[in-house]
Parts: structure tokens; C-alpha cells; sequence
């Protein structure tokens, strides 16, 4: 009796996408997921007679009940908000203009304007913030000279010293550093749209600015929607600069504080203030969740719904 034939449409199982996979998923878990739920059941516990015990949300409660606690969460929040607004109307605008002036073929010396505008990106944050500082201090920064050498000295104000405006100025000088990373994406998008069609539109008299808004710009919608997400997740995740610039205190008078400076202040405390980690804990959650709820809207509600275009 002739043996049975193997069966010639049972796929092949691919181990070897696993063996590839496998370290990478083993770093991402031990850096990422198993520090995000430590970090999740911590908030979820607190000290009691000198023990850690479950104290289920009570340190939730803590955070938006207590008149201290939510007035400084709300402010930081706040602050948080601000900071990616500005991001948003400034950094995304000016990078897709960038773009677009970069990606014209006439132009001269693109390579140099796109390698000066994306050097800022790859600095530290300690030394931006320190430069800038230096920059725009009031007693030894050249900004106050710049403005004199012009006849514009009384415009100068020591704006990272003042409440109303120390925020809006740490915000632009972010900007400042990491304009090139939209604009490097959106260039790359504008390069990848095919000859054929901008072709087509200069036959039909579509040039210019009209041919950006007509034809371009809808189809790099999909980039810009990731690039307002990474704008998103990265500035609700900022620390680096503020704490440079303006210290854990985040002054004046806590009008720089955002989420990450709170979250450093109350996990690992600050001169007088105690740490106390179940309460980071908590305020770390809370980031996460407002991360999550952010990226969740946009993925379900904007990308989902977002016109594709297949070339």
C-alpha cells in the first residue's frame, strides 16, 4: 500500500522569523513592558505602618482630590498642552514649508540647507538648553546685543524670567532643535510621488503653490498624521529640556512645570521634598493613559478614516 502523499498546501512554518525576532522582543520587554507594568502596580500600592501595602486607586484619589496635588497635576498638564500646541502650529507648519522649498530641483546648495537645518537635531539637550540659556540671558547674552546692533533693544525681555513667557520661548527653542525631523519626512514623502503625476499636473497648468495644494499636499496627508502623532507622544514625554533650562522647580513659579518635571520632583523628590515613588507611580500612569488615549484617537479616528492614495 502506496504511503500518503504530504500534504503540498500545508504552509511551512517559518522558524526562523522567530529566532529573528526573538532578541529583539526580549530587550523591548525587559526596557519597555516589564518597567510599564512595575510602574502600573506601583501606583497601586503605598506605605502604611512602614510596609508597602495595596492601597488600590486611593493614590489616585490622592492625585485629583487633594487641593495641592490637582492644582499641580492641572498645571502641569496645562503646560504640557501648550507646549505641544506651539509644536504643532509652528514646528509641522514650518517643516512642510521647508520641505516643500527644499524639494524644488532648482534650487542650490540643498543638500548644505537640509544638513544646517537637521544639525540641531542630533545635539544633546543639555547643551541646547545651556546655549540658549546663555543666549538669551539678560546680563552676558549676545541676544540683547544682536537686537542693540539693529536698533531693536527694546524688544529684548528676559523672557525665559518671565511667567507668561518663559513656556512659549522653551517651546520655540524646541522647535528650533527638531524642525528637521518633519521636515526630513516630509521631504522624503514629496521625493516618493511619482514623476508621472507632477508631470500631468504642469501639462494641465497646475504649477507653483497652486501644484503643492492641489496635488502634493494630499498626497503626504498620511506623513503629516504620523508626524503629529510622533510630535504628540514626544512632547507629553519631554523632561530634558526644562529640567536644563529652568531646573526640577521648573520656575518661574512653576509656569514651565510639565508632566515629566512633576513626575522627576515626586518620584525622586527635590531638596525639602520627600520622593515618594507610588505617587510618581501614579502621575507616570496618568501620562501613559493620556499617551495611549492620544495615540488611540488618532489611529481609530483620523488614520482610519484618512484617504490613501495608491501610486
Amino acid at each position: 500500500m502506496a504511503a500518503a502523499a504530504p500534504d503540498e498546501h500545508k504552509p511551512a512554518r517559518r522558524w526562523h522569523i522567530a529566532v529573528f525576532l526573538a532578541p529583539a522582543v526580549l530587550v523591548y520587554t525587559a526596557i519597555m513592558i516589564i518597567p510599564l507594568f512595575s510602574t502600573l502596580v506601583q501606583s497601586l500600592f503605598g506605605p502604611e505602618g512602614g510596609q508597602r501595602v495595596f492601597v488600590g486607586l486611593r493614590n489616585f484619589q490622592t492625585l485629583f482630590g487633594d487641593p495641592r496635588w490637582a492644582a499641580s497635576f492641572w498645571n502641569a498638564l496645562w503646560n504640557n498642552t501648550w507646549f505641544f500646541i506651539i509644536h504643532m502650529l509652528v514646528q509641522n507648519p514650518v517643516g512642510v514649508l521647508l520641505a516643500a522649498i527644499l524639494s524644488n530641483p532648482s534650487l542650490r546648495l540643498r543638500g548644505f540647507y537640509r544638513t544646517a537645518i537637521f544639525v540641531p537635531t542630533i545635539l544633546s539637550f543639555v547643551i541646547v538648553g545651556f546655549v540658549w540659556k546663555l543666549i538669551l540671558s539678560p546680563l552676558w547674552g549676545v541676544a540683547p546685543n544682536m537686537l542693540d546692533a539693529i536698533g531693536l533693544k527694546h524688544l529684548f525681555a528676559p523672557w525665559l524670567g518671565q511667567e507668561g513667557a518663559a513656556l512659549t520661548t522653551l517651546a520655540l527653542v524646541s522647535v528650533w532643535q527638531f524642525v528637521g525631523i518633519p521636515m526630513m519626512l516630509i521631504y522624503a514623502a514629496l521625493l516618493s510621488i511619482p514623476d508621472e503625476v507632477i508631470e500631468a499636473a504642469e501639462i494641465d497648468g497646475v504649477t507653483g503653490a497652486k501644484q503643492f495644494f492641489k496635488i502634493q499636499l494630499p498626497l503626504i496627508l498620511p506623513t503629516i498624521g504620523i508626524i503629529s502623532i510622533l510630535t504628540f507622544v514626544g512632547n507629553f514625554n519631554a523632561f530634558d529640556l526644562i529640567y536644563v533650562s529652568q531646573g526640577a522647580q521648573a520656575g518661574p513659579n512653576g509656569a514651565t512645570d510639565i508632566l515629566g518635571t512633576l513626575l522627576y520632583r515626586t518620584f525622586f523628590g527635590f531638596q525639602l521634598q520627600q520622593g515618594d515613588p507610588n505617587m510618581g507611580a501614579a502621575i507616570a500612569t496618568m501620562m501613559f493613559l493620556i499617551i495611549l488615549v492620544g495615540v488611540s484617537i488618532y489611529l481609530f479616528g483620523i488614520q482610519s478614516r484618512m484617504r490613501r492614495y495608491q501610486f
